[in-house]
């Protein structure tokens, strides 16, 4: 298969920076070539804080997915997520000049571009407009109305911005390191490409990613995203609680987390301890594991109360047959899923990017933690496929693309990408 066709995703999160390599075979699974994994040391809650540090991450995961899959890395679909993305809901409406003209594929592309016009608060930029439904002359739940009569055609839009400074920082970060974007992607969708199938989209599911330092939230439903959101609570903060509740160092508290940590401490008994090493000269430090388990229960409820609190929030609380899939590095926590339908009343399931996966390079690249990366991989292969139905259709529009500037490169590509969606 040629490097052309070999795509990779590059996920730039608070805890790790991942590149994952990966090309399609011939039964349309993707094949990881290698993947690369590095702390994240300049990036706090999906922004970048420390521009140098962020690129020496990514420099190093770069590096090391190159070493293992044998391939030169110089273009990456990235990622877009942090506390900054907000969702807004609105309708607009165009009047058409006749009745007996069909409305074409132009009336719905300029009632999209016309919610590119609205007033958002200053840095603030649009980066998806989503259609929920049509509305023609009153009649209501249209999802198709290219090839239909009407004078006045409304829709409902599920509206994603994001602050332009982030976006920049990011473009930054990724240019320094000497790599070019192909694609930028909003993260939960692309971890719900990765974890979500078809029939939960259709049927209705909240996907919550549980990262290091946000947990994002994606509510599909008839197969459309139908709310956003960010919590600015993720792992990292369940690792400070440990630490500051059992009085150790930060390394010991996350090492204690992921090794014994569980999200229901009724699951543990009073007469299970862990020693913990002393620092220079001191005597080794016993924990609990019922402490431990109550520290991290604690932090875990609030977490999923949030969650609960969007899911009310976005009016779709009754109509989630599919119930809710976690995924993202918090969700390796033991019984999470569990402490979820406790608190929600709602089937959950852990989220692992399996399905859409050929042979895997090792057990690593299935866990939850790299739902986000593969999403990215697999979203790339579906841009690269539109770019190439795009330069067959005709030039200009390929011109008009590349002369654009990076954020409406990003506007662009996550309106075609849910123009895809709706029109399949």
């Amino acid at each position: 298969m040629a490097t052309s066709e070999i795509i990779v995703g590059l996920d730039i999160g608070s805890t790790k920076i991942a590149c994952i390599v990966g090309r399609k075979n011939e039964y349309g699974k993707v094949e990881v070539l290698g993947v690369g994994k590095t702390e994240s040391l300049g990036v706090n809650r999906g922004i970048v804080a420390n521009i140098q540090n962020t690129v020496d991450s990514i420099q190093a995961a770069v590096k090391e997915a190159e070493q293992k899959s044998g391939v030169e890395i110089r273009v990456v679909n990235v990622g877009i997520a942090g506390q900054h993305i907000r969702s807004i809901q609105h309708r607009g409406n165009i009047i058409r000049n006749s009745i007996e003209e069909e409305i074409s594929r132009d009336d719905v592309n300029t009632l999209v571009n016309n919610m590119r016009k609205l007033v958002l608060p200053p840095g603030e930029e649009i980066i998806h407009v989503i259609p929920q439904d049509y509305i023609i002359d009153n009649e209501q739940g249209i999802k198709e109305p290219v090839g239909m009569s009407g004078i006045c055609l409304e829709a409902n839009f599920h509206i994603i911005t994001g602050d332009v400074g982030a976006a920049k920082n990011i473009e930054k970060c990724i240019n320094k390191a000497g790599i070019d974007i192909s694609t930028m992607i909003l993260e939960p969708l692309a971890s719900a490409q990765s974890v979500l199938s078809k029939e939960e989209k259709e049927a209705g599911v909240v996907l919550v990613d549980i990262g290091g330092g946000t947990t994002d939230i994606a509510i599909f439903q008839d197969n459309i995203i139908r709310h956003t959101a960010v919590i600015p609570l993720g792992g990292n903060v369940i690792t400070d609680d440990i630490k500051e509740g059992c009085s150790i160092i930060r390394t010991q508290a996350e090492a204690l987390k992921t090794n014994f940590g569980s999200a229901l401490a009724s699951e543990n008994k009073e007469e299970e301890i862990v020693s913990i090493p002393g620092l220079k000269g001191r005597e080794p430090k016993e924990i609990s594991l019922k402490n431990l388990s109550s520290i991290i229960q604690a932090r875990m409820e609030e977490i999923i109360e949030h969650v609960y609190y969007e899911i009310k929030s976005s009016g779709f609380e009754n109509k989630l047959i599919a119930g809710m899939v976690l995924t993202g590095g918090g969700a390796q926590l033991k019984h999470v899923a569990q402490l979820a339908e406790f608190n929600t009343g709602l089937d959950t399931r852990i989220g692992y990017p399996n399905e859409h996966l050929a042979k895997l390079p090792s057990g690593d690249i299935s866990s939850p933690m790299f739902a986000t990366g593969v999403g990215l991989v697999i979203l790339g292969f579906d841009y690269h496929d539109m770019q190439k139905r795009k330069a067959k259709s005709g030039p200009k529009a390929q011109k008009k693309d590349r002369s654009s500037n990076f954020f409406d490169k990003i506007i662009a590509k996550g309106k075609q990408f849910f123009d895809e969606e709706d029109e399949s």
